[in-house]
């Protein structure tokens, strides 16, 4: 990515980027990689998910049912002790983007458990102390499941291959009908079916001088080609 494109639009506007931005979205819709552009560009901490660090989501894609609640309470402790460790981080420091929201995982566990397992899980999330930092832009990247199939292909993790239509299918729902009611923070709502921030620095270009101007509310971003 050439930076100096990227530069050119935040000196020309003089613009204050979000303090701290979330992004999200299905899987491989590009989470990660736009959080990475996003804190090179504004020199940002990272907050990452960090997936493969979960020892269940093997097994999970494998078999959902029975590894469906372990895959999701290691997720609930990762991210409660990330946030954690951000609140015991560094106060004069407080820029950062990450590729998930804390609210991501009542989705999934809704979206994966049983009753019965909801309801533990529910009770473990209970017992933590969740006080996760409000985003100043929430970025929710759209994409259609041929898309994520695609990607996800094309990114050669061997397990996620497992990964069925149906699932992805019923993940986008639940974002959908998430992000229908969410009013926590302003949000930007991406279209990345075309969006591709890695080969076409226009895409990049466009997507950061549009959030620049985000203060409040809900916005739609669509790249337009040149």
């Amino acid at each position: 990515m050439n930076q100096d494109a990227v530069q050119t639009v935040l000196d020309l506007k003089d613009r204050t980027p979000p303090s701290f931005i979330a992004v999200e979205g299905a899987i491989g819709v590009g989470k990660t990689t736009l959080a990475k552009q996003l804190a090179e560009t504004f020199n940002y901490q990272m907050l990452l998910e960090n997936a493969e660090e979960n020892p269940f989501l093997e097994r999970f894609y494998q078999n959902q049912k029975n590894a469906a609640l372990a895959t999701q309470l290691f997720f609930l402790f990762q991210r409660s002790q990330q946030i954690q460790d951000l609140r015991q981080g560094d106060i004069f420091e407080p820029v950062r983007v990450a590729d998930f929201l804390i609210e991501k995982d009542r989705l999934f566990a809704q979206l994966n458990l049983d009753e019965d397992e909801f309801q533990l899980y529910q009770k473990v999330y209970q017992q933590l102390t969740i006080d996760a930092p409000k985003p100043d832009l929430v970025i929710y990247l759209q994409a259609s499941v041929d898309v994520l199939l695609s990607r996800i292909e094309n990114r050669g993790i061997n397990f996620e291959q497992r990964i069925a239509r149906e699932y992805l299918e019923s993940i986008n729902e639940a974002y959908s009908e998430f992000f229908l009611y969410y009013d926590d923070a302003p949000l930007l709502i991406v279209n990345a079916d075309e969006l591709d921030v890695i080969n076409r620095q226009d895409d990049y270009v466009q997507l950061v001088d549009y959030l620049l101007n985000i203060r409040r509310g809900r916005h739609y971003f669509n790249p337009t080609f040149i």
